[in-house]
């Protein structure tokens, strides 16, 4: 991880994608819109590595995929380099492919199991006319070298290979064109923990290496944090708290973090027995029809009779700078206002009671 200090390499300005609800055959009818990303905005520093976390479903995968244009954003703007590319035809897409790359979630299905593997590497090459036959597959070897890959794996299939050294031909293919930023959408979320542990310190090396910017998204929160500059927390298509990563983990302040946090197990067993977890009411509601004003407030367990269902908090910059997006942050870091007792109650019942059982109404 290393941050040189320069501008932003890339801006999202209330970024918003929606996918369209539709109804009927012959009509075709506008019903709705799935709200996937829903005004976000985001600085990525040149040499950094902002994470993205969320649970399944709250759009930060398709943050990456819109940044790319994979997708097309429905409003807002995308600046990469001081260049506004939200409007950009594919044409005009092209020669900004070269410094904008992705590595998937899943490292066999990205790779396409008819094609060997210095076909699959050396095909950014071919398609932007860098290299001949001949250059490409001398930059193939250097490439599989790179990622710890045997030069004579480019002549292998991709079924050939594990899971880990799938991803390593795909960030192998990612480091071709010598990109200035790579988004990686979950990249070891597939992988043994064994594996995620060689492929985060290969990011690690390969950043510092070849200077690059990420943004890693993941759900795994431990990961994260080892490997990221800043992380952002998303919740329903939108940013609810954005800090430094060390500092996120000492001092969260959004509620839906603190929950995040409060479920990921800590490996000694007399800290874990002190902690009180906070157990999220209800399930995750639907992008299609997001509750208004605070969008947690239907699940928070620091939830305030009317402020949180009226007004829709802002992402507002605190003084240590931490950024926030929840009316309540400083009196529940103060501990003025705690988890109501029901949760804690239900925790605790949930612990005691066996598979499949139901709490008493409290």
């Amino acid at each position: 991880m290393s941050v040189n200090g320069a501008g932003p390499l890339l801006e999202l300005d209330h970024l918003k994608v929606y996918f369209p609800i539709k109804s009927g055959v012959v009509l075709d009818r506008h019903i709705g819109d799935i709200r996937a990303v829903d005004d976000v905005s985001l600085t990525i520093k040149r040499g950094e590595t902002l994470g993205l976390v969320g649970e399944s479903g709250c759009g930060k995968s398709t943050v990456g995929r819109t940044i790319v244009r994979l997708y097309k954003p429905t409003e807002g703007r995308i600046v990469f380099d001081g260049k506004d590319i939200s409007r950009l035809n594919e044409q005009e897409l092209r020669p900004l492919r070269r410094r904008m790359q992705m590595v998937f979630q899943d490292p066999f299905a990205s790779l396409n199991p008819r094609h060997s593997v210095g076909r699959i590497v050396g095909e950014p090459l071919r398609t932007h006319g860098l290299a001949n036959r001949k250059e490409s597959a001398g930059r193939v070897r250097e490439l599989l070298s790179t990622v710890g890959l045997p030069q004579d794996a480019a002549g292998r299939y991709p079924h050939e290979f594990s899971g880990g050294q799938r991803q390593r031909i795909g960030l192998a293919r990612a480091l071709a064109l010598n990109p200035d930023f790579i988004v990686a959408d979950e990249p070891v979320s597939a992988l043994d923990v064994s594996i995620q542990a060689q492929i985060i310190n290969l990011f690690e090396q390969l950043q510092d290496e070849f200077q690059l910017t990420y943004l890693f998204i993941a759900h795994d929160l431990a990961v994260v944090r080892h490997i990221s500059d800043r992380i952002a927390v998303m919740y329903l298509g939108s940013i609810v708290e954005v800090s430094p990563a060390a500092e996120l983990y000492e001092s969260p302040l959004h509620p839906y973090t603190i929950s995040l946090l409060s479920a990921v197990p800590i490996p000694d067993p007399v800290v874990e027995k002190q902690r009180e977890p906070i157990l999220l009411a209800g399930d995750l509601p639907s992008p299609a029809n997001p509750p208004a004003a605070c969008r947690f407030h239907t699940r928070c367990p620091f939830v305030q009779p009317t402020r949180c269902r009226e007004d829709v908090p802002p992402l507002r910059k605190l003084s240590s700078g931490h950024e926030v997006a929840c009316h309540w942050a400083e009196d529940i870091q103060a501990g003025r206002i705690k988890p109501h007792e029901r949760e804690l109650v239900l925790v605790e019942q949930a612990v005691e009671l066996g598979p499949g059982e139901e709490p008493p109404p409290v």
